[in-house]
């Protein structure tokens, strides 16, 4: 039994009783955790093993914490939907609805929105929006869907030079007034954004990440699971590399059922071309149906917000900046399998198959070239305005 006073977290000491059972665990007293945490709380389960009256615990903690998450692009409705998705979980304190000067009115109705359904939903979460820097402030977590989508004629470098000069007007905003916080992109596309940034927020990489292939790689999994006929939860398996054209499905670490799918029978017939391509394709399709894709990535941004706030550790597969002594190549933010938790990103080297490797390599390459492009456009604008 847990509780706070002051920023500091308390934790209940359980002793043992003197009844006739002499083990049935009794309130001894309050005493500080000291888990360090400035805010939020600690929940424990402690188990007494003996039967004096000094109690003797295994104690299971694990900390939790409230949180400000700002939505930069709520006007958008990837952004709006992922605001409103994560706001349903109960560590986050506030959402900050964060957008350009000129949208306050719909930032604001946005907001009353939200509060309704929080009503109806029995929500307890602060709701605030704005346009000015110092909004940002105090954030814990900063999700950046700011961006213009692919025109039917425009070039992927058009593309990310347009966006990468949002990108770095926001992250320089970030960067001033929310350094310790973990920034989050979204935008498109991604890996080269995250590298963006990575440099004009000047923060350090653990803190600075893109939702990169956690999408693709969801998509494969829905893609197996129909094949195999099986719950989703049954499939786990990976995208590497460029959230685009040169993304690697790391076939060598696929299971179903926990079983490698190259051991499984018949699976000769697996159309494994057929399911890239279709992931490839996912989002053109339904952007070509609907207009835009919205709940996929709103909820795979809510996704890595909750394993931010509850600190799972979970490993999922993001556009992180790679080092050169793990694997090979550094300078670039791109897709690889990497632990989350509350305190950053921290990618894990894994041993890849001789094809997977070769294909990572060139999707490296592809990325890292644009990347230096992007860079050098965006360093000679500002010396020319100097």
């Amino acid at each position: 039994m847990t509780g706070t006073s002051g920023g500091v977290c308390w934790h209940l000491v359980v002793g043992t009783g003197s009844g006739p059972e002499g083990s049935r665990p009794t309130v001894n007293a309050w005493r500080p955790q000291g888990c360090g945490a400035e805010k939020g709380y600690v929940r424990e389960a402690g188990y007494a093993l003996s039967t004096d009256n000094v109690s003797h615990l295994f104690t299971f903690t694990r900390c939790f914490f409230t949180a400000k998450v700002t939505i930069i692009g709520a006007t958008g409705q990837v952004g709006s939907y992922a605001a409103h998705a994560v706001s349903q979980f109960p560590h986050v304190q506030e959402m900050c609805l964060y957008g350009r000067p000129g949208n306050e009115q719909y930032l604001d109705g946005l907001a009353h929105d939200m509060m309704d359904s929080f009503a109806a939903r029995g929500t307890n979460t602060r709701v605030t929006f704005g346009t000015n820097p110092k909004e940002l402030r105090g954030s814990d977590i900063v999700v950046l869907t700011s961006g213009v989508p692919r025109k039917p004629d425009q070039t992927r470098l058009d593309l990310a030079l347009e966006n990468a000069k949002i990108v770095r007007h926001f992250a320089e905003q970030v960067g001033r007034m929310a350094p310790d916080a973990i920034l989050l992109v979204v935008t498109n596309p991604v890996d080269i954004m995250t590298s963006v940034a990575l440099k004009y927020s000047g923060m350090m990489p653990h803190r600075v990440f893109g939702l990169g292939t956690h999408l693709d790689s969801m998509r494969l999994k829905a893609c197996l699971a129909e094949f195999f006929n099986v719950h989703v939860s049954e499939v786990h398996t990976r995208i590497i590399g460029e959230h685009g054209d040169t993304m690697v499905p790391m076939w060598s670490a696929t299971t179903v059922g926990g079983i490698q799918i190259d051991n499984m029978i018949g699976i000769a017939k697996l159309p494994r071309d057929e399911m890239i391509e279709r992931v490839k394709n996912s989002g053109s399709y339904i952007i070509k149906a609907k207009g835009a894709t919205v709940f996929g990535p709103g909820d795979a941004i809510a996704t890595l917000v909750r394993t931010i706030v509850e600190d799972e550790n979970r490993m999922l597969t993001v556009s992180t900046q790679i080092r050169r002594e793990i694997f090979g190549y550094d300078g670039v933010c791109i897709s690889v399998p990497t632990r989350i938790t509350r305190g950053g990103v921290f990618p894990i080297a894994v041993r890849l198959s001789p094809t997977e490797t070769t294909l990572f390599s060139e999707s490296v390459k592809v990325i890292k070239e644009l990347t230096e492009r992007i860079y050098a456009t965006l360093d000679a604008e500002s010396s020319g305005n100097a």
